[in-house]
């Protein structure tokens, strides 16, 4: 049970980061792996925010988030803001379902994805360069974990809007056991006690944190049903972003000045 579970960890490790990883693959394994996301995007919040740490050590504020968002990006391999980026362009215009389907498809960004890309991520940029060190550390930790849990809740909870024969990943176009959602909300609660652990004052941030990924997640569910009936694989990237985005700002809202 403990191995297969270490085996599904690396599964998505594998799925969500370029960190090269050696477990085998089967189709079931990719599915069940959702339920690890969040914990994979703690590791990717932990990168992010040693780098944020190390480079404030030599640089200004805003360099130094710079080179966290770059660090977090090259080991993601942008698999989020690409799925942003086609979303933005798909939803933007008023076009019919079909047609965003297939905008989803064109590996080439237009205006709505570049528009979109830059506001949401020169918004994060903005809101952790406002942070001090060990707040934005914090923020980065939770964000990209309850980030992550949001997008599995959409995994479990709405059906998937395109033809899944033709789905990228096509296990994922199917939804998890109630089992693993509850696994991928346990990931998300650790996080945020560690943090309370850490810092007790922090205790209403998190709470905050943990409510804006839920209500992100909903009206982003809400958004994708009405548009095209379900999500897609860029649909959940873009949640992430949209979520962790939230999740920052509210952080930083409830930051005393």
């Amino acid at each position: 049970m403990i191995r297969h579970e270490l085996r599904l960890i690396g599964v998505a490790l594998q799925f969500l980061t370029r960190v090269p990883v050696r477990v085998g693959f089967d189709p079931l394994w990719l599915n069940q792996s959702a339920r690890h996301f969040p914990l994979v995007g703690a590791f990717v919040g932990a990168v992010g925010a040693l780098v944020l740490w190390a480079a404030g050590l030599l640089f200004p504020p805003v360099v130094a988030v710079g080179l966290s968002m770059m660090a977090t990006v090259l080991l993601t391999g942008a698999f989020h803001e690409d799925g942003l980026a086609d979303t933005c362009d798909a939803l933007g215009g008023a076009v019919s379902r079909e047609r965003a389907l297939e905008i989803m498809k064109d590996s080439r960004i237009g205006t709505y994805g570049a528009v979109g890309l830059l506001l949401v991520l020169g918004l994060k940029a903005a809101t952790l360069a406002a942070l001090p060190v060990a707040g934005a550390v914090a923020a980065l930790l939770l964000a990209h974990t309850v980030s992550r849990t949001a997008a599995v809740a959409l995994i479990r909870f709405l059906s998937y809007a395109g033809d899944v024969s033709l789905a990228k990943a096509k296990p994922l176009a199917e939804r998890i056991s109630g089992s693993g959602f509850v696994v991928a909300l346990a990931w998300s609660l650790v996080a945020g006690a560690a943090l309370v652990v850490w810092h007790p004052a922090w205790w209403p941030m998190v709470v905050t944190a943990w409510a804006l990924a839920l209500a992100g997640a909903w009206l982003c569910g809400r958004w994708f049903m009405r548009r095209l009936g379900g999500v897609t694989g860029d649909t959940l990237g873009a949640t992430q972003q949209l979520t962790e985005l939230a999740v920052l700002l509210g952080w930083l809202a409830w930051w005393p000045r």
